[in-house]
């Protein structure tokens, strides 16, 4: 991993998104590109030069006020001693991420996120969820202020299918950066029983596909897929929960059932997507 992407709004969620990033750049020795999304009608934007505003004194003002930004964030005591370097586009936020993360050659995507019930509701109907449903790269959200990011403890819940196979080694290769411990994960309900001798050996079955030694293997038992993880994810306290995604439904099909009020608090901890 060489280069991190940040897609900021300035808000304290992007500032939470920044400081785990920067963490994670200065452990893998990356680059970190700040990237916020101007909504300017295209009118205002002279497409025979790069990054020349016509758009009169509003554009000019919109600009300058952005580039202030960029420099007071910047200066933010966690970017210290990193290569940071900022963009704005006049692009769609979802848009413009996967744009730019594809130019870059990205190799993680880090979103602040404002959701405060549960992983569907962080992940499913946003710009953040559009990102993470269209991204080929890794997408890590972070809903709230960490210090000193690290995972040492990081759930992988999966169906073990085998189009989660796909992209595995993804999710190895994040582990490995941080020397953490992965816990497989499978959720039994009753909607989706099945018995605890068929689930081990699909899981074990997963598992010999690949090299991999730091983990352990759990099957949870729960009223939904999204209340075992959570509920799971805080038994171990888990630094972050890893989930596949599908391009053409986002999170959808994985969490479709609704979690009670008093487990919001439980998806604040990060979570990272990989698609297959």
């Amino acid at each position: 991993m060489k280069t991190i992407l940040v897609p900021i709004d300035f808000s304290d969620e992007a500032k939470y998104a920044c400081k785990v990033a920067a963490s994670i750049a200065k452990k893998t020795n990356s680059e970190i590109i700040l990237l916020h999304m101007l909504d300017i009608p295209s009118a205002s934007v002279d497409p025979m030069v790069a990054g020349n505003l016509s758009g009169g004194g509003q554009t000019i003002f919109y600009m300058k006020t952005i580039h202030k930004k960029f420099k007071d964030f910047k200066s933010l005591p966690f970017f210290d001693g990193l290569k940071v370097t900022d963009s704005v586009i006049f692009k769609k936020a979802f848009e413009g991420v996967i744009e730019e993360s594809s130019k870059n050659n990205v190799g993680l995507i880090v979103m602040g996120s404002q959701g405060a019930t549960g992983i569907k509701e962080m992940l499913v109907g946003s710009n953040t969820e559009k990102v993470v449903r269209q991204s080929d790269i890794p997408v890590l959200v972070i809903k709230q202020d960490i210090d000193n990011f690290n995972i040492k403890n990081m759930i992988f819940a999966s169906d073990f299918g085998e189009n989660s196979k796909k992209h595995f080694q993804k999710v190895i290769d994040f582990a490995n950066l941080f020397e953490a411990k992965i816990h497989f994960l499978y959720i039994n309900t009753i909607h989706n029983f099945e018995p605890t001798r068929d689930s081990k050996k699909k899981l074990n079955d997963f598992i010999s596909d690949f090299n991999i030694d730091n983990y352990t293997v759990n099957i949870y038992n729960d009223t939904s897929i999204e209340e075992g993880i959570l509920n799971y994810g805080k038994e171990i306290n888990a630094d972050v929960i890893a989930i596949n995604t599908h391009g053409r439904s986002g999170l959808s099909q994985l969490f479709n059932e609704s979690i009670s009020k008093e487990l919001a608090n439980h998806a604040l901890r990060p979570v990272v997507t990989f698609k297959i």
